[in-house]
């Protein structure tokens, strides 16, 4: 995991407790030692807990936009049960790693 992700867990935990996430977990190239500098984009996997699901609009771009606001970059989340493709399955299997869980 990258240090920009790893030095900030304490913030995101708090984070994730302010949107009602379940579980966040960092993905792709920033999950590696393998992140490119050019590519600002951090990737997150993110399930939310089943009562936050009514505002779940809300939560998700609260969340979306607290983390861009807390690393400077942009960010991107994926649904851990929406993901349909066995390749991306693949991918975010092959490379994820924790950064919170409920």
């Amino acid at each position: 995991m990258i240090p920009d992700v790893s030095e900030r867990t304490t913030d995101m935990a708090r984070l994730c407790q302010l949107y009602g996430v379940s579980r966040l977990d960092l993905f792709g190239d920033a999950a590696t030692t393998d992140f490119p500098l050019e590519d600002d984009t951090l990737t997150f996997l993110v399930e939310f807990d089943p009562a936050a699901r009514r505002a779940y609009f809300d939560m998700y771009f609260g969340l979306m936009e607290s983390l861009e606001q807390l690393f400077k970059k942009p960010v991107e989340l994926t649904i851990d049960s929406a993901i349909r493709n066995p390749y991306l399955r693949q991918l975010v299997e092959d490379t994820k790693a924790n950064i919170y869980v409920a």
